[in-house]
């Protein structure tokens, strides 16, 4: 009998732990494949923009015109200049034909100077590359390169990649010494996703026959939209007859005049700015993919993309965190209500830190917080595994171990 109860203990225990082991499987699975305890996906909670102009040239300034007003456009929605990596030859602003010293304009009325005092190029002159490129999708940087030059996304970025230049049937030049192909760019996303570097990713391309350019596309939460068809050429909207070459180009021209008319809360969706394409103005015919992606453009917001993440935490009124004005009446609890944050915990009541002073350093907008609830379950969790454990433990030992049999008169007993 005492054997048989010994045996059921110890079974007991086993299970428990084979319990305990099986959660730990489970929540490292989780994290593995960037997923909570609910099996939701991870958060957006951040956005990132690589911007590429692959021209350089006083004749492709328009090509420069096209990025510096996307970076101005990801500016003004809210971006932080931190998180926009900008690939740019930088050689027209400054170039000895420009009759307007140090400008980059974006329409012959010249009425908003692009370049001016607050355009952080990242990837200056010859550093924009073929290799540059992929290696900074990917994340593969010699050791001594610095944050600035690196995209530091996450599973919860949103990733958008805007490329100009010329090109053609799956392939684009840079600076008319090398070409990238559509095929090394679909495996640098995949290889993106494969290390989760991102939540979502929008791919935009205006050049000639762009939408090749992501026809080999094969990775999961990919929209890509481009500025012409396979046989089609992509053309410049209009001339400056001062600077005496185009400007701007059509494709990107129109889809900026529509951003332009959108603020940091709009809830204007990918559906609406694809809605805006029209092939007799722009004189070719945009794609759009969405094959990879699990939601629709209608669901996706474009400052999803285009602008800053802002965390709004709503917390309680001043005088409410004054437990000796609230006390007993508010129901506060060791100086602090019920179900309200506490110093250290995320609350209002910890005073901000002060910045750090000194050069300005790269950051993810909407870092994520203290533990969700399904995290703090989970320890909650363990510690109830582990107290229990213990108690079969305890119970097994004293079903195998029982000290009444070194004693001989409780044996007569």
């Amino acid at each position: 009998m005492r054997f048989a109860a010994s045996l059921w203990g110890l079974a007991l225990l086993l299970a428990q732990l084979g319990l305990v082991l099986a959660n730990q499987v489970h929540q490292q699975v989780n994290d593995l494949f960037g997923h909570n305890g609910s099996g939701s996906a991870t958060t957006h909670t951040n956005n990132w923009a690589v911007l590429v102009c692959s021209s350089r040239y006083w004749f492709n300034y328009r090509h420069m015109a096209n990025t510096l007003a996307m970076y101005r456009t990801l500016k003004r929605l809210g971006m932080p200049d931190s998180n926009i990596i900008l690939m740019l030859a930088d050689d027209v602003a400054c170039s000895a034909r420009n009759p307007f010293p140090a400008t980059v304009y974006a329409n012959s009325g010249r009425q908003m100077d692009l370049y001016g005092d607050a355009v952080e190029v990242d990837y200056r002159g010859y550093e924009v590359t073929v290799e540059s490129f992929l290696r900074l999708l990917t994340g593969r940087h010699a050791p001594h390169t610095p944050p600035s030059k690196r995209l530091l996304s996450d599973a919860s970025s949103n990733v958008f990649i805007y490329m100009t230049g010329h090109g053609g049937n799956e392939f684009l030049k840079f600076q008319d010494n090398e070409e990238v192909s559509a095929f090394d760019i679909a495996d640098a996303i995949e290889q993106m996703s494969e290390k989760r570097r991102f939540n979502k990713l929008l791919f935009v391309i205006d050049t000639c026959q762009a939408n090749t350019m992501y026809s080999k596309f094969y990775s999961p939460n990919v929209i890509s939209t481009g500025s012409s068809a396979i046989g089609e050429s992509s053309y410049s909207h209009h001339n400056d007859v001062d600077l005496g070459t185009a400007v701007i180009d059509s494709y990107t021209h129109y889809i900026l005049q529509y951003l332009e008319t959108l603020g940091k809360t709009s809830r204007a969706t990918l559906q609406d700015f694809f809605n805006t394409y029209d092939p007799a103005r722009i004189h070719s015919h945009p794609g759009i993919s969405t094959e990879l992606s699990p939601t629709q453009p209608d669901g996706i917001l474009v400052t999803d993309f285009f602008g800053g993440v802002v965390s709004v935490e709503v917390t309680p009124k001043a005088d409410e965190l004054d437990p000796l004005r609230t006390a007993g009446s508010a129901g506060w609890v060791s100086g602090r209500r019920r179900g309200a944050r506490g110093i250290g915990e995320g609350g209002q009541s910890s005073p901000s830190p002060s910045p750090m002073k000194g050069p300005p350093m790269r950051r993810t907008e909407g870092v994520r917080g203290w533990a969700n609830p399904t995290e703090r379950q989970t320890e909650g969790g363990w510690v109830g595994n582990a107290a229990l454990s213990a108690v079969l433990l305890g119970i097994g030992g004293y079903l195998l171990i029982d000290p009444r049999t070194d004693r001989p008169g409780i044996k007569r007993e």
